[in-house]
């Protein structure tokens, strides 16, 4: 099974690493005299949204939704999961490398607490319903759906589900999509814990070396673990996918270090640029082609580096999205549709489709009007979920903005007014 959520806790303010057009914050003196950076003088300059990483979550989520409708069209559909897992790395480092070369410090409390509100409110709710149709009423796909909300709530089932080694548990099966939000939580508790260590004891390019490293690691225990009953402990263990994380969280490390006129800079832009188009290809013939988490496709070869390459050819594609804004490919994902209903509906229609359809199937609906009626009413559940509940909670959670008044002529200037 697969999972989608949206990447990062300031979504809604996030900065381009388009370091390319983006002004700098400061005047060059001011930055050397903050240390450049320290290290990652490009996380000082901030442009507009990616728009289109937007767009690559939308369709990330329609390929897991009809992934998990109708898995003969595209096989290898959870594919989008490890498209999200390097997207979610790359948006939350970019985030936090920027405000360590603004203030020399990552903000831990506040991070969590972000992360919290961004995330957990609508799981809660989309638990809560789930329990209480499994209470309420006798629907077949719903026995025992109370456990499965409870274990979702806890951000734990992945390690549940990576326990088993024949057919899943039970327990897990009405949300066993949210398998990958625990391998998502879980690696946003440890990682700003030990980026902050790195950045704070190791010069720049000491800490893409060790990150360099780190996304090697998890290929190494994949190749020692690796047996067909090992599957399941490979798939959705928070160490065995964490190089998916890391490669995206190495691009916006280094995104962060090269300076605009860093020739190295234009260089990657270049390849990014020539590369993008191979790089959904590939990623489009995996989704077509590979039943990844079929039995038929407990392969070797995948669940050993296969990780890494999606991970690697969704790096190409982030990389291009934010350094060549005028690429067709970055047109054709930043369309306004698209980037809407990414930036504000992702998450949610990822958290209510699996329900959703669950109990639409138990209704009774079968067949092409599945999928057509389950994206209709997912969508409808996650623009519910978006209104009432992250909407609010996001708007409420942010900090209030500084106001600045012009110098009035007559009477001098004034200070500045919250």
């Amino acid at each position: 099974m697969s999972t989608l959520h949206r990447s990062t806790v300031d979504e809604a303010t996030e900065q381009s690493p388009d370091v390319r057009a983006a002004p700098p914050l400061a005047p060059a003196s001011a930055e050397r005299g903050r240390g450049g950076g320290r290290g990652f003088s490009s996380a000082l300059r901030g442009g507009g949204r990616v728009a289109g990483l937007d767009g690559l979550r939308t369709v990330a989520v329609v390929l897991v939704i009809v992934y998990h409708v109708e898995p003969d069209l595209v096989p290898g559909g959870s594919v989008g999961v490890d498209v999200f897992f390097t997207i979610s790395g790359f948006v939350i480092t970019r985030l936090l490398v920027g405000e360590y070369a603004r203030t020399g410090g990552i903000g831990l409390w506040s991070f969590y607490r972000r992360r919290w509100v961004r995330l957990m409110p609508a799981l809660l709710v989309m638990c809560a319903v789930t329990a209480l149709l499994s209470v309420t009423f006798a629907l077949p796909l719903f026995r025992g759906a109370w456990v499965a909300a409870a274990l979702a709530a806890g951000s734990v089932v992945n390690l549940v589900r990576a326990g088993n080694d024949g057919a899943y548990s039970d327990l897990t099966a009405p949300l066993s999509h949210t398998w990958s939000l625990g391998v998502e939580e879980q690696f946003y508790l440890a990682w700003p814990l030990l980026l902050l260590v790195l950045l704070r004891h190791a010069t720049a390019r000491a800490v893409l070396a060790c990150v360099a490293v780190l996304c090697v690691l998890p290929v190494l225990w994949r190749t020692v673990l690796w047996d067909p009953t090992a599957a399941h402990r490979i798939y959705n263990g928070p160490d065995t996918r964490a190089d998916q994380l890391l490669i995206g969280a190495l691009l916006a490390l280094v995104l962060a270090r090269l300076r605009p006129d860093d020739p190295r800079l234009a260089s990657l832009r270049r390849w990014a640029g020539r590369l993008v188009w191979p790089a959904l290809a590939v990623l489009g013939l995996i989704a077509w082609q590979i039943p990844i988490t079929e039995v038929s496709g407990w392969n070797p070869v995948w669940y050993t580096v296969g990780f890494l390459v999606a991970a690697l050819l969704t790096a190409c594609v982030v990389a291009a999205l934010a350094l060549c804004p005028d690429s067709w490919p970055t047109r054709l994902l930043s369309l306004s549709t698209m980037v809407w209903i990414g930036r504000n509906l992702s998450y949610g229609m990822y958290l209510w489709h699996y329900p959703v359809i669950r109990l639409l199937h138990d209704l009774g609906v079968r067949g092409d009007a599945l999928l057509q009626t389950g994206l209709a009413a997912t969508f409808a559940a996650a623009l519910a979920s978006y209104a009432l509940v992250e909407r609010p909670l996001l708007r409420r959670d942010r900090p209030p903005r500084v106001r600045r008044l012009e110098p009035d002529v007559a009477t001098g200037p004034r200070s500045p007014v919250l």
